[in-house]
């Protein structure tokens, strides 16, 4: 997916670190995804796209942000639903690394992993155009760095 278009915010923020943005900083991305979508409309919002592309570029409060309303507009129990509750938690626990919380990063890999599986019980390699294999790959980084701390 594209990420043209999507312009990252000021900063990326870290509780204790740096400045939070203000309450209404990712409205009107957050209004593009919402439950009257279908999972192939929720996958090329902006939301999805822009909660992508902030992770990526290691915004990850943000893309929590702009994922939420995401995840609250897919199926109950779908695959779609599970796999964007993984990029949440990938995201808290990239975020939890910056934090230097180790044990928490290490709870919200568990909960990626099984959000994970769960997905791939459809049997398919992408979800709304997103790897797992990829994001078990991340997972697994971000656990392999947080034991090296």
């Amino acid at each position: 997916m594209s990420d043209a278009g999507i312009a990252l915010p000021g900063h990326a923020y870290v509780p204790g670190v740096s400045p939070r943005h203000d309450d209404d900083a990712f409205a009107a991305l957050r209004h593009t995804a919402h439950s009257d979508m279908s999972v192939q409309e929720l996958a090329s919002s902006e939301a999805f796209r822009a909660g992508l592309h902030f992770f990526h570029m290691g915004y990850y409060w943000e893309a929590h942000e702009v994922l939420e309303p995401v995840w609250l507009a897919t199926p109950a129990a779908s695959a779609e639903r599970h796999l964007v509750q993984a990029l949440i938690q990938l995201a808290n626990a990239r975020l939890k690394v910056e934090m230097g919380r180790r044990r928490a990063v290490i709870r919200l890999c568990d909960m990626v992993c099984v959000h994970l599986a769960e997905a791939g019980r459809t049997g398919r390699p992408q979800i709304m155009g997103v790897s797992l294999v990829g994001l078990k790959r991340i997972c697994d980084d971000i656990r392999f760095e947080i034991n090296a701390l």
